[in-house]
């Protein structure tokens, strides 16, 4: 499939929460980890969340949700792509939009990836991000989640920018194999 270019702007109209809660709740890991079209709808409604939807091609092509308050700032929280946008780029660019917000304002981005979506784990990877830990039973008894991060200022430093101190990428820290992470509890 060719790469499609996108456009990415705040969720704004009941229209876009529909396409992203349907979306959601028709998407792995979702369907797997129990939440259906209210539950996501309530997700995409967070009033803490910003929202970011992407078209191209003149539809509907993925959304973003991140969060920037609090603890969690510099949190993705979500990213789904639609169905028929997927392996075009579309998640890599909602990827560097979500970035560009995050790190105006935080060192670090950061989220978490069920163990058994291999697609979303290699694009973190390819990305950038470092494995961190494992939540096991986080969401679902038996499922684990694998935090990752991205630190702006390796980021900045692989682009030749002064940005101030940072850690060097460490290979212990790259994602483990879905054998090495847990994806039950027993």
């Amino acid at each position: 499939m060719d790469r499609v270019t996108v456009a990415t702007r705040r969720l704004s109209t009941p229209k876009d929460e529909d396409h992203c809660a349907r979306l959601m709740s028709t998407s792995e890991p979702w369907m797997s980890l129990g939440r259906d079209y209210t539950k996501a709808l309530a997700v995409v409604r967070d009033p803490l969340a910003e929202v970011y939807i992407a078209e191209g091609e003149g539809q509907f092509a993925g959304f973003i949700i991140l969060s920037l308050v609090g603890v969690l700032n510099g949190y993705i929280r979500t990213i789904a792509v639609a169905h028929d946008m997927r392996g075009r780029g579309v998640g890599s660019q909602l990827m560097a939009a979500a970035e560009e917000r995050i790190f105006s304002q935080s060192p670090n981005a950061f989220l978490c990836v069920t163990a058994f979506n291999d697609g979303a784990r290699r694009l973190y990877e390819r990305l950038g991000y470092e494995y961190v830990g494992e939540l096991k039973d986080y969401f679902v008894r038996g499922t684990s989640e694998l935090f990752v991060s991205k630190d702006a200022r390796a980021v900045g430093r692989a682009r030749g920018e002064e940005i101030g101190e940072a850690g060097t990428a460490d290979p212990s820290r790259s994602l483990p194999s879905r054998s090495e992470a847990r994806k039950g509890s027993g």
